[in-house]
């Protein structure tokens, strides 16, 4: 038996007393210290046998979750030879936890629309949906108060949508939407982006003006119900259309067409999207008309550039002056 060997059993034992009365059942420890230990005794160094991990404890269910803590690993007796040390904390020491790999992102769904008609067949398909929604009566009471469907007017081959709320008396009388003042006003917006009505296409979300029973004049906004119901002629006519930006003018036509009613002021000037199409809310002209502030005609005129810049069209720095305060 080499010197120092009882010393050495000694601390052994120790270490290995004081890992049980802090609750150790086991000690991991590798062949190559096995080896190094009967190097020092001249005995063959046995063969390790794998471990059974004892049963984990079972707590009542209504006991109160416990977050597990990672097992500390023993350390080594500090009277073992240097390279022993080493290759016990090397045995010893629990394995790095594995970082799990970051989720891969999700793609945004891709909107597949049909290719667009030709414009013999596309003024063909929209006569069609024309006379169809003329001879809606989904809502009676609309259909009972209404002179006429106001379905919308405009270039079918256009690039730029403009979508409103519902019709109002002007719009109810002649058939035709954004004819009263409110229209007027847009007519106005739509010539100093350098275009015209007939270059741009204009809608409702509602077909027929909202009934006002007892009133003689004055409007209403649509109902949720009247919404839903006349929302299918509305989306039929941009799937054939297929814009590519649409402008939403106040906030029935946002609540209608994205289902927000965050309200205009939040959602004016920040691009939404409409079944892959860019749409811009922004104030209706009405409001404009009410207010008669030059800042919010300035808000309105700023979307109206962003949409401009959207659809590539040059804007002049008379434009871009348009508004501001001298």
């Amino acid at each position: 038996m080499q010197p120092g060997f009882n010393d050495l059993l000694d601390a052994t034992i120790a270490h290995l007393e004081a890992l049980r009365s802090s609750g150790a059942r086991q000690v991991l420890v590798s062949s190559q210290v096995l080896a190094e230990l009967s190097a020092s005794t001249g005995r063959k160094a046995p063969t390790p046998t794998p471990s059974v991990p004892a049963p984990a404890a079972v707590r009542p269910a209504s006991a109160s979750p416990i977050a597990p803590t990672a097992p500390r690993p023993p350390s080594a007796p500090a009277a073992l030879p240097a390279s022993v040390t080493a290759r016990w904390n090397t045995a010893t020491q629990a394995p790095a936890p594995r970082t799990p790999p970051a989720p891969a992102s999700v793609p945004a769904p891709i909107i597949t629309r049909p290719p667009k008609l030709d414009p013999i067949a596309l003024a063909a398909a929209l006569e069609n949906l024309r006379q169809r929604t003329v001879a809606c009566v989904k809502c009676p009471n609309l259909v009972s108060s209404r002179k006429n469907v106001v379905f919308g007017v405009g270039d079918p081959q256009a690039r730029l949508m403009f979508v409103g709320e519902a019709p109002g008396a002007d719009e109810d009388a002649q058939g035709e939407p954004f004819v009263g003042l409110a229209g007027e006003l847009l007519t106005k917006i739509i010539t100093a982006m350098g275009l015209s009505r007939s270059q741009v296409y204009i809608a409702n979300i509602l077909k027929c003006r909202p009934d006002t029973p007892g009133q003689p004049y004055g409007n209403r906004k649509p109902t949720p119900e009247e919404m839903t119901t006349c929302l299918p002629w509305l989306q039929e006519q941009i799937g054939l259309i297929q814009p590519q930006v649409m402008v939403a003018l106040g906030v029935t036509a946002v609540e209608g067409l994205l289902g927000k009613t965050d309200g205009i002021t939040r959602l004016r000037g920040k691009w939404q999207n409409y079944q892959g199409i860019p749409l811009m809310p922004t104030y209706h002209p009405a409001y404009l008309l009410r207010t008669q502030l030059t800042t919010d005609k300035r808000k309105v005129w700023e979307d109206m550039m962003s949409v401009m810049e959207r659809l590539q069209m040059p804007i002049s720095e008379k434009q871009r002056g348009y508004f501001v305060a001298k």
